[in-house]
């Protein structure tokens, strides 16, 4: 499976730009690190051609949030959620994927 972590470096707030430049290098960091060493095992799950995306940010508080985006099974994105759990990291959720999920086009949960 490839991982692929991605650092949104726009966010809902402006910070100062002295601020905004150290916060989005201390994410990167965090997206590198979780792909490369937090979520490393995940490269010998599944197929070769299966993926899982996964988007980190800030919310307005200076907190690192993630969220799944791509449709993955239920005992992967809980591992992630588990060990992104464990770094301090908020889950990251919005009411739109709920809806497409409920509506059964994302996937089953």
């Amino acid at each position: 499976m490839v991982v692929t972590v991605l650092a949104i470096l726009e966010t809902d707030f402006v910070p100062d730009k002295a601020l905004s430049r150290l916060m989005n290098g201390r994410l990167q960091q965090a997206a590198d690190e979780l792909r490369d060493q937090h979520l490393a095992f995940l490269a010998d799950v599944g197929e070769r051609n299966d993926d899982i995306i996964i988007y980190i940010s800030y919310n307005p508080k200076y907190k690192i949030r993630f969220r799944v985006v791509n449709d993955v099974p239920a005992k992967i994105e809980g591992q992630v959620i588990d060990i992104c759990g464990n770094l301090g990291y908020l889950h990251w959720q919005t009411g739109v994927l709920n809806v497409v999920r409920n509506l059964g086009i994302a996937g089953e949960e």
